[in-house]
Order: C-alpha cells, then structure tokens, then sequence
C-alpha cells in the first residue's frame, strides 16, 4: 500500500514539474508582451538585487501545474475546488499587482477573502496542542462559536505565511521555489508516515504536486533569473503550504520550524520598521538575505543555496520533534537569528 502511494505521488510529483518547466517559458513571454517587466532602473528601490529588466507573474506558470495536476490526478471534491480556485484567483490578484502596483490594504483584503474558500470546504484548525505541557486544547470548548473562531484562526494562519514568505523568502533568485519545495517536501514524508489513514492520501498527492510545481520554476528563476516568481507566487506558496499544514499530521508547528528562517527574519524586519518609525511592509535591505549580501560579502546564489540547506536542516530536524522540541528549536532559531542580526546591524 505505502509502496503504491510512494509511486502514484512521485510520478505526480514529475508529472507537475515538467509541466511547471513547460510552462514557465511561456508565462515569461506572456510578462514581456503585456509589460509585466520589473525594471530596476524604472523602479529603483533599495531591496532589488536585480540589474537588468526581468519579467515577472512568474507564479502564473506555478499555479496553472498545480491547478491542472488537480484536475487530473487528485480526488474531485468541494477541497480540490478550493485549491484550484483559489491558484486562479491568486494568479489573477498577482498579474494585477505586478502591472498595477495594487495598495497593500485592498490587497490584504483579498488574500483573506481568498483564504476562506478552502476554510468554507471544511480546512479549518480544529484544535491546539500546548507545547509545553502536551495538553490538547479543543475549540469545540467554544460552543456556537467554535465555526467563528476556527475560521479566525485558519484564515489568519494562511494569510500570515502567504505574507512572510512573500516578505522573506522571495528576496533572491532560487530562494523562494527552493524553500517551498523543501518545505512541500517534509509534509510529503511526514503525511506518507500515515499512508494507512485514507484521510492523508489528498494531502500526500497535493504536496506531491507543490514540491513538483515549484522545483519546476527553478532552473528559469535561478541566477541570473530570466523570470520572478512575483507576488503570486509567494502568495501561492502561503496558500498551498497553509491548507497542508492544517489538513496534514504535520500540523503547524513542524511548518513553523521549517520555515523558520524567513518567518522570523520577518517578524524582526516588521518589528524593526516599526521601532524605526518605518511602515512595517515597505521594503529595505534590512533582510537577513541582503544581510549575508551586504555585511558578509556573499554572493546571491551562496545565499540562495544557505537558505536551501537550513530549510532542509530544520526539515529533517522537525520530522523527529515532539510539540515541546518544536517551540525550544523555534526559540534557538529566533535567538541565533536575533543575535546575528543585532551582531552585523552593529
């Protein structure tokens, strides 16, 4: 049985990364025809690495594997549905984005429009796991308002990693496919642990898909990259790796330490910002990324290839982890991460 589900998803896994290489050179020419260019010399700004004009909605050629793998391979239900509507959606709000520069508010706005969809399919965060007491915390303890508060919770949880990994890990070229397929990777392993449960099949074929999807965008976005992933397809990456987190064993905590890196470069930029007297989303090269740049003199694909390692580190870290270890390996990240930054900032 485990033998099959390993099989089935690794040729679906092949299956959306030749069509997410197929794709890609497409969507690049579909940027350059509608002006969907980001030129560093037109839009100058302190965060961009980039010296020459690049295309973006790169993140259109991601979604369209995942959406039509979907269609074809994974179980048809109201959850699929989701998934697949929610791809298009985020594909259309990122192309936007990228020709029109869309205000962050009504942008945010729609991001948690969109994170109900798959919250209306039944996704939801059902309960907590203390992790320093191991203690289960159930939300159905809520009553008639247990739907509201699932809901709350769910929707802020996929929004929250749709921001920070479009904050944090999509700096540099490589960086943000390489990180998302690790981290589809690690739901993959841990979800095929519990093969036996017909529940985890969706999931193992959906992270199958991601980790696929996005290895495939990988040689086009590489240094020198010929395509940017954009808005949508950090968003995408929020969305998709969101929905597994919550349907998967893995849960959030084992997402949280994988990707620990960019989440908590991020929150200590926005802090950062905020301490500053800056707004907490406007862009600068406080990033731990332009850090290893700028301070440490590496090149961006020696940073790319960091962040790959430490991504997939943690990964195997959090596959061996109890709730406790989880929260104690979060916390040495952000102190090692805090320390460093604090170090080099001085």
């Amino acid at each position: 049985m485990v033998n099959n589900i390993l099989t089935q998803s690794l040729i679906l896994c092949l299956f959306s990364f030749a069509l997410s290489v197929w794709l890609t050179p497409l969507v690049s020419t579909f940027a350059k025809k509608f002006g969907l260019i980001d030129d560093p010399k037109k839009n100058s700004h302190p965060k961009v690495v980039h010296t020459k004009p690049t295309p973006r909605a790169g993140g259109v050629a991601i979604a369209a594997s995942v959406a039509i793998s979907s269609v074809l391979f994974l179980p048809q239900n109201s959850v699929t549905s989701t998934i697949i509507i929610g791809a298009i959606l985020i594909s259309i709000l990122g192309v936007l984005d990228d020709k029109f520069n869309i205000h962050p508010i009504p942008r945010l706005i729609a991001l948690f429009a969109i994170s109900l969809l798959p919250i209306a399919a039944g996704i939801n965060i059902s309960f907590f796991t203390n992790p320093l007491t191991g203690q289960v915390f159930n939300l159905s303890n809520f009553g008639a308002a247990e739907a509201i508060i699932s809901a709350l919770f769910s929707a802020t949880w996929i929004v929250s990693l749709m921001m920070f990994l479009n904050m944090g890990a999509k700096g540099l070229p490589g960086q943000l496919p390489g990180v998302v397929t690790i981290a589809a990777v690690v739901v993959w392993s841990l979800s095929l642990r519990f093969s036996s449960d017909k529940i985890e099949l969706p999931i193992i074929l959906m992270s199958a898909i991601t980790a696929g999807a996005f290895a495939g965008f990988i040689p086009m976005n590489m240094y020198p990259q010929r395509i940017m992933p954009g808005f949508s397809g950090s968003v995408l990456a929020g969305f998709l790796l969101g929905i597994l987190s919550i349907q998967s064993t893995a849960k959030i905590g084992t997402t949280l330490v994988v990707l620990g890196v960019p989440i908590i470069d991020t929150a200590f930029t926005i802090l950062r910002r905020i301490a500053s007297g800056k707004h907490p989303i406007w862009g600068d090269r406080g990033h731990l990324h332009h850090k290893l740049m700028d301070n440490l003199g590496l090149k961006q694909n020696q940073v790319t290839y960091f962040y790959w390692i430490v991504t997939a580190s943690l990964g195997i870290t959090a596959l061996n982890l109890d709730a406790q270890s989880k929260l104690i390996t979060l916390l040495a990240i952000g102190l090692i991460l805090g320390g460093f930054l604090l170090t080099i900032r001085k």
